[in-house]
């Protein structure tokens, strides 16, 4: 019997080969886009969820509200985790872990020079509990007295391997490792976690090391209960049985303890969950991943449901269509002795056969896809049959889903025809032809929302990037360049040596010496109060700029009143935006220039010079806020040079030979570093990564549900012209044009995508609303937006179609009328 099944189903495909095709394109083409979501979303919600009691791990978290406005920090002040040992219950483990900042690493190699690797991620300060919180394999050394002393490191294996190539890890213990001025010892090595993790760390340095250095214990801050760090974090595994809400409790009354009260701010520890931190974006990852959004997530398996039902209406709408073709097959198998089961057997083996073979097509493209779509797609995204069992079990579950829903419907419809009806050709008759029909058209319309919703997001996307990365931000973005000076070996000297080369090359027009250029995603901010005799203003997030005379007028950062900046004003006087003049009081910037800014910075005072338009300091993401912009005599605050670049002139590339002459003045200052500028329009596009990624979703996700939509509406203008062949030869002998009959045949399909722009567009709007509202500034939705998806679908629609219907309306009718 199965036998049969299969031989009946290969025979239909034969049969029909150009439907057989059509279904199997559609389908293969949306399993293989599920399957590679499937992939991604896997990915990522596997991470962390292999640790021993992972449901006990927690991250301690720093909440603030600043004027009422929360802002969210994972790291915590120095004190608290050495606070917290004899004064916190219900702690079966607490981990301090401090990263190190992109220190540069030497290993020294005897008489040869040594090796240097430059700004090394995932440097870390720890101690033993660590490695009981997170569980190594050890190649080397011993978990419970690798980090006790000073001066003491243990490494990954892959690490290890890049420091010491070509030695066993015995053979490392012993070796020397260099973190910028900190010298250490290997005392172990480590394999790297095989599962998915953020805990991505590969050197870790022993904490009683950063007690025994004194810059490394300033950093540190074990005084600042105030002062939080990102590169500080906390990690508790708590006892069974103990309450989250206790031990918060706890935390925040040793803050309150030590921490006095503060106007317009308020500071609060919390626990997060561990299972939480990968996808937590307000307080960032642990490590060098980045956080995954869940939305993000819960929208790709969308797209993924969406592509999976859009090939599986083209089958339902074909085998639907196609019913009048196998009803006398149906009469005939009835009247032999077939029950309906057995028919509804044999439907849905010719259904999961075509599902069967749309997946091992998807398999194929699948490694494909990911190599196409690697700079969208994190690195451990991968496909392989052998080390991820998971993929098997989630073929076989999508391929008997995909049956169902693909073929379920068909075969109940098919199987129900009465032998006596169909063998007399009346199949149609009891209304069953209106039916199906209504069932048909239903599924294209759905099919048309589908893709002109898709047609309409990117659209909308498209519109909102264009928007942000061509928005005048209040400062010149073109043609400028910024270089970081060495952050450890920078000095004044060779700064200014270096700036004065900078200066006399004849492609540049001007340099500044600062530290963050105008919009930048590292921002500093500071308290001040200002008095004016009747009221105090007092805000703790006042922006900070840091530059010379040259800053404002590089950027084209136009002065409101005031003077600028001057080589005088370190300490003692600022400039202020539009927005801190108006928020301190002065609707005219003039009036608030020579006014004097109380305990800026918690106790100096400043003099307000000048006062310039406002400009994005961030994203378009966030709103302007108030702003200072000052001279400093630390050189960690002009450590970058701002370098505007002469206008290129007849077509001349003077900016590549700018380059190549800053980069030849960079190294006869700073011989062993390395090179880097970067443009300033190119920092501000990596803002906007995120919606890019989105938008390139957004893109392939419209071209598939197009191309499948299209696809089945191919099949039914294929089936309907051949339905309909002798109704228009008869139509062509009474004398009816060609361009009247492909308007009978088109006028049916362009009422439908009418019907589903009608459906599609206020759900369109709400989506893209919602969506806009993660934008301080933003563009607006325009009529074109909606106009243009419809235009365009119809015309994918008609281009598609047209062909067969301007074949069926041409044929000669004597070939179609000859057999009547």
């Amino acid at each position: 019997m199965i036998k049969n099944y299969f031989k009946v189903a290969f025979r239909g495909f034969w049969r029909h080969k150009l439907f057989t095709l059509i279904n199997i394109t559609g389908l293969s083409i949306g399993i293989s886009a599920s399957l590679v979501i499937y992939l991604i979303v896997q990915h990522d919600f596997t991470f962390d969820k292999f640790h021993k009691d992972s449901d006990r791990i927690y991250r301690v978290v720093t909440n603030f509200t600043f004027s009422g406005q929360p802002a969210y920090n994972p790291g915590v002040c120095g004190p608290l985790p050495w606070a917290i040992k004899n004064q916190v219950t219900g702690l079966q483990l607490s981990v301090p872990v401090f990263r190190l900042l992109l220190p540069d690493v030497v290993i020294p190699k005897g008489q040869s020079a040594p090796v240097k690797f430059r700004q090394q991620p995932n440097v870390v300060f720890a101690d033993s509990s660590y490695f009981k919180l997170i569980s190594y394999k050890w190649m080397a050394g011993s978990a419970l007295t690798a980090l006790n002393e000073p001066d003491r490191v243990v490494l990954t294996a892959d690490q290890a391997t890049r420091y010491f190539p070509g030695l066993s890890y015995d053979k490392m213990i012993g070796k020397t490792v260099i973190y910028d001025t900190v010298r250490t010892t290997v005392s172990g090595i480590i394999a790297p976690l095989a599962e998915n993790s953020d805990f991505t760390f590969h050197d870790f340095i022993s904490y009683p090391t950063a007690f025994a250095n004194p810059g490394l214990k300033m950093q540190l801050n074990l005084r600042n209960w105030g002062g939080t760090n990102t590169l500080r974090q906390l990690f508790f595994k708590l006892s069974p049985g103990t309450s989250v809400a206790n031990v918060e409790r706890q935390l925040n009354t040793i803050l309150k303890i030590n921490l006095a009260p503060q106007k317009d701010k308020t500071q609060k520890f919390a626990l997060q969950p561990l299972s939480d931190i990968h996808f937590d974006t307000r307080y960032g990852a642990i490590g060098s991943y980045d956080t995954a959004n869940k939305t993000t997530l819960y929208c790709l398996l969308g797209i993924a449901l969406f592509l999976l039902l859009l090939g599986c209406i083209n089958f339902v709408n074909l085998s639907t269509a196609q019913a009048t073709q196998r009803a006398k097959e149906i009469g005939v198998r009835k009247t032999m002795g077939s029950t309906r089961a057995q028919l509804i057997w044999q439907f849905m083996t010719e259904t999961w056969i075509t599902t069967f073979l749309a997946i091992v097509i998807a398999a194929f493209l699948a490694p494909f896809i990911i190599r196409l779509f690697s700079g969208f797609i994190s690195e451990g995204v991968q496909f392989d049959l052998v080390k991820q069992p998971g993929i098997i079990l989630f073929l076989i579950l999508l391929s008997v889903l995909v049956s169902i829903l693909a073929g379920f419907y068909p075969a109940m419809i098919l199987s129900g025809y009465k032998p006596v009806e169909v063998l007399k050709n009346q199949m149609a008759s009891g209304g069953s032809k209106s039916r199906n029909a209504w069932m048909r058209k239903s599924l294209i319309v759905s099919q048309f929302v589908i893709a002109q919703f898709f047609i309409m997001a990117t659209v909308m996307v498209s519109k909102q990037i264009y928007f942000a990365l061509n928005k005048d931000m209040g400062f010149k973005k073109q043609g400028i360049l910024t270089v970081a000076a060495p952050f450890h070996n920078a000095n004044a000297n060779d700064n200014q040596v270096l700036l004065n080369k900078f200066r006399a090359i004849p492609q540049i027009d001007m340099v500044s010496m600062g530290n963050d250029e105008p919009s930048s995603e590292n921002t500093s901010s500071t308290e001040a109060t200002y008095h004016d005799g009747k009221k105090e203003i007092h805000t703790e997030n006042l922006a900070e700029k840091f530059g010379d005379e040259n800053y404002i007028t590089l950027y084209h950062i136009k002065l409101l009143a005031g003077r600028n900046l001057q080589s005088g004003d370190i300490g003692k006087a600022f400039l202020i935006n539009n927005t801190f003049a108006q928020l301190i009081g002065f609707q005219d910037p003039k009036q608030a220039v020579g006014k004097v800014v109380d305990n800026f910075n918690g106790d100096t005072h400043m003099r307000i010079i000048g006062v310039v338009s406002d400009f994005h300091q961030e994203s378009i993401h966030a709103p302007i806020a108030p702003l200072a912009i000052m001279t400093s005599p630390d050189e960690n605050f002009r450590n970058i040079f701002h370098i505007a670049l002469k206008p290129q002139t007849n077509g001349e590339a003077n900016w590549q030979a700018a380059i190549a002459a800053m980069q030849q003045a960079w190294k006869q200052v700073y011989v062993n570093d390395d090179f880097e500028c970067h443009f300033l329009d190119d920092n501000i596009a990596h803002f906007y990564d995120s919606e890019q990624r989105t938008a390139t979703l957004l893109r392939w996700a419209t071209g598939l549900s197009v191309l499948i939509s299209c696809l089945g509406l191919l099949g039914l203008a294929i089936y309907t012209a051949n339905q309909r062949t002798k109704e228009i030869g008869v139509r062509k002998v009474l004398g009816a044009s060609v361009a009247q009959i492909v308007t009978l045949l088109s006028t049916e399909m362009v009422l439908l995508i009418l019907l589903a722009f009608v459906i599609v567009c206020p759900l369109a709007w709400y989506a893209m609303t919602k969506w806009m509202q993660g934008f301080a500034d933003k563009t607006t939705i325009n009529w074109w937006v909606f106009a243009l998806s419809a235009a365009g679908m119809l015309v994918a629609a008609l281009v598609t179609s047209g062909f067969q219907t301007v074949k069926a309306a041409i044929a000669n009718p004597v070939n179609s009328l000859r057999s009547e």
